[in-house]
């Protein structure tokens, strides 16, 4: 997601993460970070299909993206049932916020410490315990509207 201003870099729990993937689930995370958009459990399985001549079970694309949803790696948009390889260094008690664009579906995503506060100022005042705060904003994002 460089064009959007976030570099990503590899903290040094995700770098050793990664290396410890099976086989399956680095093939996912390795389609995923070769998309550079969100992509359905399907379009996934046509991708790693194309990629080794085998398609794989539906039930174990989606226990790897559990696997990799719960490291970190990958972030599921649940407006769009799509997942997406995580772009941008955050701590896993970041709030993160997806902006989606309606026209061109491209996806930035970015962390806010302010969100996070009010976020976790709610909860608490409702006696939860946040274990994630993802948001997901839809719009129209600057290339389309300039466009």
């Amino acid at each position: 997601m460089s064009e959007h201003g976030h570099h990503h870099h590899d903290h040094p729990h995700e770098t050793a993460l990664k290396s410890e993937l099976t086989p399956g689930r680095k093939r996912i995370l390795d389609v995923l970070e070769g998309a550079g958009h969100p992509l359905g459990a399907y379009e996934m399985i046509d991708l790693l299909a194309a990629r080794t001549g085998k398609r794989p079970a539906p039930i174990s694309i989606y226990r790897a993206l559990d696997f990799l949803v719960e490291a970190g790696l990958v972030h599921r948009l649940a407006s769009r049932n799509a997942f997406l390889a995580c772009g941008h260094s955050h701590k896993a008690s970041e709030a993160v916020a997806f902006l989606i664009c309606d026209t061109c579906g491209g996806v930035a995503e970015t962390s806010s410490a302010p969100v996070r506060d009010s976020l976790d100022a709610v909860a608490t005042t409702a006696g939860f315990s946040p274990r994630s705060r993802v948001i997901e904003v839809t719009g129209t994002c600057a290339a389309c509207k300039a466009a």
